[in-house]
């Protein structure tokens, strides 16, 4: 069963009618790491059901990562909720026929509800909460400057500077204030510390 949380008055201006409030968001809990597949057979799915009208879109947070590789920026879109989908629905227009053909789409697991899992009624987001999301989604696009993804004990990076260029090693120590970390290489099968700055080393995407 559908049910719509009401719309807190203090987030839109008195008398105010916009095409925002003609709509409910909804968020399907999905399998991590198919979001992407999921918004493209959504997308397709409403064309060929004739939902448009209904279904307004298909949504996924997404932020820009930004690495420096070889002197060059690259980058990569990151999925910013992970295992969610949103889509924006006109306002009393998400049948349960709807709700049961999403539902029954191959790697989507359920709508958020108010009970456990698929238990309970099916809600929509606050209008606060997609303000929020909206806005955080505008701020990250507009971020000009690159975005360093921080470094992670155990990951493996790839030496591009001095000695060990072009080696893979396993980060074993990170010490952010002075932008160095402690990676293992193995060199003829063993494993040899060094020591090595941010700028020595990149992520192996």
């Amino acid at each position: 069963m559908v049910t719509e949380e009401n719309v807190n008055p203090q987030n839109n201006a008195a008398g105010e009618e916009s095409q925002e409030e003609n709509t409910k968001w909804y968020v399907l809990r999905v399998v991590s790491g198919k979001e992407k597949k999921i918004k493209e057979y959504l997308d397709k799915d409403i064309i060929r059901n004739e939902w448009s009208d209904i279904i307004k879109q298909v949504f996924l947070p997404m932020e820009k990562i930004w690495y420096v590789q070889k002197g060059k920026k690259v980058m990569r879109e990151k999925n910013y909720y992970p295992g969610y989908v949103m889509i924006e629905v006109a306002k009393g227009k998400l049948t349960d026929d709807i709700v049961q053909h999403i539902s029954g789409i191959t790697n989507i697991m359920h709508f958020l509800t108010d009970g456990k899992g698929s238990k309970g009624n099916i809600i929509s987001l606050r209008r606060s909460e997609v303000n929020k999301m909206l806005g955080k989604v505008d701020e990250m696009n507009d971020q000009g400057e690159i975005i360093n993804e921080p470094f992670i004990v155990g990951e493996t990076i790839k030496i591009i500077e001095g000695p060990f260029n072009d080696f893979n090693g396993v980060i074993e120590e990170i010490n952010d204030e002075k932008k160095k970390l402690k990676v293992t290489v193995k060199i003829f099968g063993r494993s040899t510390p060094v020591e090595l700055s941010y700028v020595q080393v990149e992520k192996v995407l």
